[in-house]
Protein backbone atom coordinates (compact mmCIF):
# COMPACT_ATOMS: atom_id res chain seq x y z
CA UNK A 1 0.00 0.00 0.00
CA UNK A 2 1.65 3.41 -0.93
CA UNK A 3 2.39 6.03 1.68
CA UNK A 4 0.09 8.47 0.43
CA UNK A 5 -3.24 6.16 0.79
CA UNK A 6 -1.89 5.57 4.27
CA UNK A 7 -1.56 8.86 4.86
CA UNK A 8 -5.56 9.75 3.83
CA UNK A 9 -7.12 7.36 5.85
CA UNK A 10 -5.68 8.24 8.55
CA UNK A 11 -6.25 11.83 8.11
CA UNK A 12 -9.68 11.12 8.31
CA UNK A 13 -11.24 9.69 11.28
CA UNK A 14 -14.50 11.73 11.46
CA UNK A 15 -15.29 11.57 7.44
CA UNK A 16 -18.64 11.03 6.82
CA UNK A 17 -19.77 7.64 5.86
CA UNK A 18 -19.93 8.47 1.94
CA UNK A 19 -15.91 9.30 2.28
CA UNK A 20 -15.36 6.41 3.93
CA UNK A 21 -17.26 4.62 1.11
CA UNK A 22 -15.08 6.12 -0.88
CA UNK A 23 -11.78 5.19 0.81
CA UNK A 24 -12.87 1.46 0.62
CA UNK A 25 -13.67 1.26 -2.40
CA UNK A 26 -9.83 2.86 -3.52
CA UNK A 27 -8.62 -0.15 -0.98
CA UNK A 28 -10.15 -2.63 -3.18
CA UNK A 29 -8.81 -1.69 -6.12
CA UNK A 30 -5.70 -1.65 -4.39
CA UNK A 31 -6.38 -5.29 -3.08
CA UNK A 32 -8.80 -6.73 -5.25
CA UNK A 33 -11.19 -9.24 -3.12
CA UNK A 34 -9.84 -11.91 -6.33
CA UNK A 35 -6.20 -11.37 -4.73
CA UNK A 36 -7.76 -13.34 -1.64
CA UNK A 37 -9.19 -16.15 -3.24
CA UNK A 38 -5.90 -18.83 -2.77
CA UNK A 39 -3.40 -19.16 -0.08
CA UNK A 40 0.30 -19.51 -1.68
CA UNK A 41 3.06 -20.38 0.31
CA UNK A 42 6.21 -17.65 -0.36
CA UNK A 43 9.62 -19.60 -0.84
CA UNK A 44 10.93 -18.69 2.40
CA UNK A 45 7.96 -19.30 4.46
CA UNK A 46 9.27 -20.46 8.23
CA UNK A 47 8.91 -24.05 9.06
CA UNK A 48 5.91 -23.87 11.20
CA UNK A 49 7.45 -26.29 13.71
CA UNK A 50 10.35 -23.55 14.23
CA UNK A 51 7.54 -21.08 14.75
CA UNK A 52 6.19 -22.94 17.89
CA UNK A 53 9.70 -23.58 19.16
CA UNK A 54 10.87 -19.96 19.52
CA UNK A 55 7.13 -19.67 21.21
CA UNK A 56 7.88 -22.51 23.93
CA UNK A 57 11.69 -21.13 24.50
CA UNK A 58 9.71 -18.22 26.30
CA UNK A 59 7.36 -20.28 28.05
CA UNK A 60 7.51 -22.39 31.75
CA UNK A 61 9.60 -25.56 30.52
CA UNK A 62 7.61 -27.85 32.44
CA UNK A 63 4.17 -26.40 30.62
CA UNK A 64 5.31 -27.01 27.10
CA UNK A 65 4.73 -30.73 26.86
CA UNK A 66 1.27 -29.77 27.91
CA UNK A 67 0.92 -27.37 25.09
CA UNK A 68 2.41 -29.50 22.93
CA UNK A 69 -0.23 -32.61 24.02
CA UNK A 70 -3.22 -30.98 23.69
CA UNK A 71 -2.15 -29.62 20.04
CA UNK A 72 -1.99 -33.19 19.31
CA UNK A 73 -5.10 -34.22 19.93
CA UNK A 74 -6.68 -32.71 17.18
CA UNK A 75 -6.33 -30.94 13.81
CA UNK A 76 -8.50 -28.25 16.07
CA UNK A 77 -6.27 -27.84 18.83
CA UNK A 78 -3.07 -27.88 16.48
CA UNK A 79 -4.90 -24.99 14.95
CA UNK A 80 -6.20 -23.55 18.25
CA UNK A 81 -2.80 -23.21 19.43
CA UNK A 82 -0.87 -22.23 16.46
CA UNK A 83 -1.85 -18.05 16.23
CA UNK A 84 1.30 -17.45 15.99
CA UNK A 85 1.91 -19.76 12.77
CA UNK A 86 -1.22 -18.41 10.83
CA UNK A 87 -0.12 -14.86 12.03
CA UNK A 88 3.02 -15.99 10.28
CA UNK A 89 1.29 -16.86 7.38
CA UNK A 90 -0.95 -13.90 7.11
CA UNK A 91 2.05 -11.26 7.08
CA UNK A 92 2.64 -11.84 3.56
CA UNK A 93 -1.16 -11.53 2.57
CA UNK A 94 -2.73 -9.28 0.21
CA UNK A 95 -4.25 -6.38 2.45
CA UNK A 96 -6.36 -3.56 1.88
CA UNK A 97 -4.40 -1.01 4.74
CA UNK A 98 -7.38 -0.76 6.50
CA UNK A 99 -5.92 -1.41 10.39
CA UNK A 100 -7.86 -2.47 12.72
CA UNK A 101 -7.72 -3.20 16.61
CA UNK A 102 -7.60 -7.10 15.99
CA UNK A 103 -8.52 -9.80 18.21
CA UNK A 104 -5.43 -12.04 17.23
CA UNK A 105 -7.43 -15.21 17.63
CA UNK A 106 -10.78 -15.02 16.07
CA UNK A 107 -11.43 -18.63 15.68
CA UNK A 108 -15.04 -19.76 16.69
CA UNK A 109 -14.52 -20.85 20.28
CA UNK A 110 -13.55 -17.73 21.09
CA UNK A 111 -17.29 -16.66 20.66
CA UNK A 112 -19.52 -17.14 22.88
CA UNK A 113 -22.65 -16.66 25.54
CA UNK A 114 -21.35 -14.38 28.22
CA UNK A 115 -22.78 -11.61 30.82
CA UNK A 116 -22.50 -8.29 29.74
CA UNK A 117 -21.61 -5.52 32.92
CA UNK A 118 -25.31 -5.37 32.83
CA UNK A 119 -26.25 -8.94 33.81
CA UNK A 120 -27.65 -9.30 30.06
CA UNK A 121 -26.64 -12.51 28.54
CA UNK A 122 -24.91 -12.30 24.62
CA UNK A 123 -23.44 -13.73 22.31
CA UNK A 124 -19.82 -11.94 21.78
CA UNK A 125 -15.91 -12.75 21.60
CA UNK A 126 -14.85 -13.20 24.72
CA UNK A 127 -10.21 -13.72 24.14
CA UNK A 128 -8.04 -10.54 24.17
CA UNK A 129 -4.63 -11.73 25.16
CA UNK A 130 -3.42 -11.84 21.37
CA UNK A 131 -5.03 -8.25 20.38
CA UNK A 132 -2.89 -6.53 18.47
CA UNK A 133 -3.49 -3.44 15.25
CA UNK A 134 -3.52 -5.28 12.18
CA UNK A 135 -5.57 -5.74 8.74
CA UNK A 136 -9.00 -6.44 9.01
CA UNK A 137 -8.53 -9.57 7.19
CA UNK A 138 -6.74 -11.65 9.38
CA UNK A 139 -9.31 -11.74 12.29
CA UNK A 140 -11.80 -13.06 9.38
CA UNK A 141 -9.54 -15.32 7.45
CA UNK A 142 -8.90 -16.91 11.04
CA UNK A 143 -12.36 -17.09 12.10
CA UNK A 144 -13.48 -18.88 8.54
CA UNK A 145 -10.80 -21.36 8.81
CA UNK A 146 -11.55 -22.21 11.55
CA UNK A 147 -15.34 -23.06 10.42
CA UNK A 148 -13.49 -25.38 7.86
CA UNK A 149 -11.48 -27.09 10.50
CA UNK A 150 -14.27 -28.10 12.51
CA UNK A 151 -16.87 -28.83 9.68
CA UNK A 152 -14.22 -31.36 8.44
CA UNK A 153 -14.21 -32.98 12.53
CA UNK A 154 -18.21 -32.85 12.37
CA UNK A 155 -18.30 -34.56 9.22
CA UNK A 156 -19.40 -31.88 6.97
CA UNK A 157 -18.87 -32.43 3.25
CA UNK A 158 -17.11 -29.20 1.15
CA UNK A 159 -20.70 -28.21 -0.03
CA UNK A 160 -21.70 -27.48 3.51
CA UNK A 161 -17.99 -26.23 4.36
CA UNK A 162 -18.50 -23.73 1.38
CA UNK A 163 -22.12 -22.86 2.30
CA UNK A 164 -21.36 -22.19 6.12
CA UNK A 165 -18.04 -19.97 5.53
CA UNK A 166 -20.16 -18.06 2.87
CA UNK A 167 -23.05 -17.32 5.10
CA UNK A 168 -20.16 -16.27 8.19
CA UNK A 169 -18.75 -13.45 5.37
CA UNK A 170 -22.20 -12.82 4.16
CA UNK A 171 -23.03 -11.47 7.69
CA UNK A 172 -19.36 -9.91 8.89
CA UNK A 173 -20.03 -7.98 5.24
CA UNK A 174 -23.48 -6.73 5.86
CA UNK A 175 -22.64 -6.05 9.40
CA UNK A 176 -19.89 -3.84 8.63
CA UNK A 177 -22.27 -2.02 5.94
CA UNK A 178 -24.66 -1.26 8.99
CA UNK A 179 -22.39 -0.32 11.20
CA UNK A 180 -20.69 2.06 8.43
CA UNK A 181 -24.07 4.18 8.81
CA UNK A 182 -24.05 5.18 12.43
CA UNK A 183 -22.39 6.46 15.04
CA UNK A 184 -19.40 5.80 17.05
CA UNK A 185 -21.58 5.33 20.27
CA UNK A 186 -24.40 3.52 18.32
CA UNK A 187 -21.59 1.21 17.09
CA UNK A 188 -20.46 0.73 20.79
CA UNK A 189 -23.29 -0.48 22.35
CA UNK A 190 -24.46 -2.74 19.46
CA UNK A 191 -24.83 -6.39 20.63
CA UNK A 192 -26.13 -9.62 19.80
CA UNK A 193 -28.27 -10.57 22.66
CA UNK A 194 -29.60 -13.53 23.48
CA UNK A 195 -33.27 -12.96 22.62
CA UNK A 196 -31.73 -12.34 19.18
CA UNK A 197 -30.44 -15.63 18.75
CA UNK A 198 -33.48 -17.04 20.11
CA UNK A 199 -35.19 -15.37 17.56
CA UNK A 200 -32.68 -16.49 14.79
CA UNK A 201 -32.93 -20.27 16.15
CA UNK A 202 -36.84 -20.29 15.81
CA UNK A 203 -37.15 -19.34 12.15
CA UNK A 204 -33.86 -21.17 10.95
CA UNK A 205 -32.82 -23.96 13.23
CA UNK A 206 -34.23 -27.57 13.11
CA UNK A 207 -35.96 -28.47 16.64
CA UNK A 208 -33.15 -30.33 17.36
CA UNK A 209 -30.75 -27.82 17.49
CA UNK A 210 -33.03 -25.26 19.00
CA UNK A 211 -33.26 -28.04 21.77
CA UNK A 212 -29.16 -27.49 22.05
CA UNK A 213 -29.22 -23.94 21.72
CA UNK A 214 -31.98 -22.98 24.69
CA UNK A 215 -30.30 -25.57 26.94
CA UNK A 216 -26.94 -23.70 26.10
CA UNK A 217 -28.72 -20.78 26.96
CA UNK A 218 -30.26 -22.04 30.33
CA UNK A 219 -26.55 -23.26 31.07
CA UNK A 220 -25.29 -19.96 30.56
CA UNK A 221 -27.44 -18.01 32.83
CA UNK A 222 -26.31 -20.04 35.98
CA UNK A 223 -22.63 -18.65 35.59
CA UNK A 224 -21.85 -15.83 37.41
CA UNK A 225 -18.60 -14.19 38.75
CA UNK A 226 -19.28 -16.32 42.19
CA UNK A 227 -19.43 -19.55 40.76
CA UNK A 228 -15.99 -18.61 38.89
CA UNK A 229 -14.96 -17.96 42.55
CA UNK A 230 -15.91 -20.76 44.55
CA UNK A 231 -14.34 -23.11 41.67
CA UNK A 232 -10.86 -21.01 41.30
CA UNK A 233 -10.30 -20.61 45.07
CA UNK A 234 -10.31 -22.11 48.54
CA UNK A 235 -10.21 -21.09 52.20
CA UNK A 236 -6.30 -21.01 53.92
CA UNK A 237 -6.11 -19.62 57.02
CA UNK A 238 -9.94 -18.26 56.58
CA UNK A 239 -8.52 -16.37 53.91
CA UNK A 240 -9.00 -17.12 49.92
CA UNK A 241 -6.44 -18.11 47.94
CA UNK A 242 -6.05 -19.46 44.16
CA UNK A 243 -6.36 -23.11 44.29
CA UNK A 244 -3.49 -25.11 43.45
CA UNK A 245 -4.14 -27.25 40.34
CA UNK A 246 -0.57 -28.54 39.40
CA UNK A 247 1.36 -28.30 37.22
CA UNK A 248 -0.66 -25.61 35.49
CA UNK A 249 -1.06 -23.36 38.85
CA UNK A 250 1.53 -23.83 41.54
CA UNK A 251 1.98 -21.63 44.77
CA UNK A 252 4.95 -19.60 45.35
CA UNK A 253 5.65 -20.88 48.38
CA UNK A 254 5.95 -24.46 46.40
CA UNK A 255 8.72 -22.58 43.93
CA UNK A 256 10.48 -20.22 45.85
CA UNK A 257 12.34 -20.37 49.16
CA UNK A 258 10.90 -18.05 52.22
CA UNK A 259 13.63 -15.33 50.99
CA UNK A 260 12.86 -15.43 47.64
CA UNK A 261 9.06 -15.24 47.72
CA UNK A 262 8.83 -12.80 50.37
CA UNK A 263 10.80 -10.56 48.23
CA UNK A 264 8.27 -11.69 44.96
CA UNK A 265 5.58 -11.18 47.59
CA UNK A 266 6.48 -7.62 47.84
CA UNK A 267 6.82 -6.74 44.78
CA UNK A 268 3.12 -8.45 43.77
CA UNK A 269 1.87 -5.61 46.06
CA UNK A 270 3.74 -2.48 45.12
CA UNK A 271 2.51 -3.40 41.69
CA UNK A 272 -0.99 -3.93 42.75
CA UNK A 273 -0.48 -0.86 44.89
CA UNK A 274 0.30 1.29 42.16
CA UNK A 275 -2.45 0.11 39.94
CA UNK A 276 -4.97 0.84 42.40
CA UNK A 277 -3.85 4.51 43.11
Amino acid sequence: MSQNATTAMRAAPHATPEERAALGKAARRRSPRSGHAVYQPSRHRPDPLSILETQSAARVPELVPIRYGRMMESPFRFYRGAAAIMASDLAGSPSSGLTAQLCGDAHMLNFRLLASPERQLMFDINDFDETLPGPWEWDVKRLSASLVIAGRANGFDDAQRARIVRATVRQYRESMIRFAGMGNLDVWYAKVGADVLETLAAGRLAKRSQRNLSQALAKARTRDSLQVFDKLTETVDGLPRIAADPPLLVPVSDLLPDIERVGLERQFRGLLERYGR
